[in-house]
């Protein structure tokens, strides 16, 4: 089992930056894969950024990218998602997970059906 905690989230006004901080316990020997999806209301969840912690590729989804950057700490067990230039539509909840690919590449697509542990969840809000 994996126990995800997100935090950093709150309301921000367009163009500015947030960062994310997702703490992992318990299994997370066997997880490789550490993505961020978001959900807004009325939407389907999307996945935003997801970084393979053993070969550290990483992959965006095409709205975040050049503004988003994920990044890890394997000494804290730490995944953080640096965002910049927020954008209203960046409003969601967004959400850590955990899950295992034979592949690095894989985490990098960030497919809900990749990632097997889910974090409650921390609000980001971008006011125009």
């Amino acid at each position: 089992q994996v126990q995800l905690v997100e935090s950093g989230g709150g309301a921000v006004q367009a163009g500015g930056s947030l960062r994310l901080s997702c703490a992992a316990s318990g299994d997370t020997w066997n997880n490789n894969c550490m993505g961020w999806f978001r959900q807004a209301p009325g939407k389907e969840r999307e996945g935003v950024a997801g970084i393979d912690t053993g070969g550290r590729s990483s992959g965006y989804v095409d709205s975040v990218k050049g503004r988003f950057t994920i990044s890890q700490d394997n000494a804290k067990n730490t995944v953080y998602l640096q965002m910049n230039n927020l954008k209203p539509e960046d409003t969601a909840m967004y959400y850590c997970a955990a899950g295992y690919a034979a592949y690095g590449w894989v985490c990098g697509r960030v497919r809900a059906t990749d990632f097997s542990y889910w974090g409650q969840g921390t609000q980001v809000t971008v006011s125009s």
